[in-house]
């Protein structure tokens, strides 16, 4: 192959990257995030023999699926994201993508975090670069009809932050008392709780016999709630950060067998997201993990998932 062919204008070839460091940016919220992706992403491209990549009508299209999928796996470290303030480890770093300064808001991004991995890809991919919804698709692993439910889902989640923001010590109160309804099995108190136009989606990922359809209603859900967690000596529900704010941890035999996470606006639960899905739960029950609680090492060697959890004890 004539090498000449592959040169690319210094303009196309800046504005790829930037490009590529604008979409791992909104997804992952830092700028070192950001441009260690990019040059993850890029290490693949070259990493491809000259007759794949001569195969590649569309190289920005593959290298935005690429850097997307490298994001997903990122987002579901359960360590990738801790608590500190902008510019530290965990925390938002806006210095280092000035040309986005202006467009997301440290408030944004923290929204952003309060979204699945699945739900933040296709939000950002689809409603902020306007993305066909098969590249959309690709890059996600999901269907067009599923990315487009993850889309809305992260719309619906998003007006709720900002609408009727909730602070802290609400949001762990709440959960807390959610977590004592189920662990009582009281279905009052817990529908109490619930929001009457509240939803829980469960993702079993066809591994598990979860439901397949949302649930709506505040005593469905509950009545849904209290069958998934109903009373057993070898289970335990445990307290532990979920996307950023308290969640409950469901234990069957020592093992995390779920990660429940909560939107909740004017004292009540909005929306529920219970992962069950056991390749997501992978890395809470790694066996070098402390008390359950898994250590990760590495950003790019680590196995995918669709919820950004972390793994810090609330307790």
């Amino acid at each position: 192959m004539d090498q000449a062919e592959d040169a690319v204008p210094i303009a196309e070839m800046l504005d790829e990257r930037h490009h590529l460091l604008d979409v791992a940016y909104w997804m992952l919220g830092t700028g070192a995030d950001a441009d260690q992706v990019v040059t993850e992403t890029y290490r693949r491209w070259y990493g491809l023999s000259d007759p794949e990549r001569a195969r590649i009508a569309e190289p920005l299209s593959w290298l935005v699926k690429t850097a997307g999928a490298i994001c997903l796996t990122c987002l579901a470290l359960p360590e990738r994201r801790g608590p500190g303030p902008a510019g530290t480890a965990g925390g938002t770093t806006m210095r280092t993508c000035p040309s986005l300064a202006d467009e997301v808001s440290e408030v944004l991004l923290n929204a952003l975090d309060s979204l699945s991995p699945a739900e933040r890809a296709a939000f950002v991919l689809n409603d902020v670069f306007g993305m066909a919804p098969q590249v959309v698709a690709e890059t996600v692993g999901q269907s067009e009809r599923e990315c487009a439910e993850l889309a809305e889902r992260a719309r619906h989640t998003l007006r709720i932050r900002r609408s009727s923001p909730t602070m802290a010590q609400q949001h762990d109160r709440v959960v807390r008392a959610v977590r004592e309804a189920c662990a009582t099995e009281d279905s009052a108190l817990l529908s109490s709780l619930l929001a009457p136009d509240a939803t829980a989606f469960f993702d079993g990922g066809g591994k598990v016999r979860a439901l397949v359809r949302p649930v709506h209603g505040a005593l469905k859900i509950a009545r849904s709630l209290l069958t998934l967690l109903s009373h057993r000596p070898r289970t335990a529900l445990d307290l532990h950060s979920a996307n950023g704010r308290t969640g409950i941890v469901v234990r069957y035999d020592g093992q995390v067998a779920a990660v429940i996470s909560f939107d909740i606006a004017d004292h009540r639960v909005v929306q529920v997201w219970a992962v069950l899905n056991p390749d997501k739960l992978r890395l809470w029950n790694r066996p070098d993990a402390s008390s359950g609680v898994p250590r990760v090492s590495g950003a790019f060697g680590a196995p995918g998932g669709s919820n950004n959890v972390s793994a810090t004890d609330r307790d």
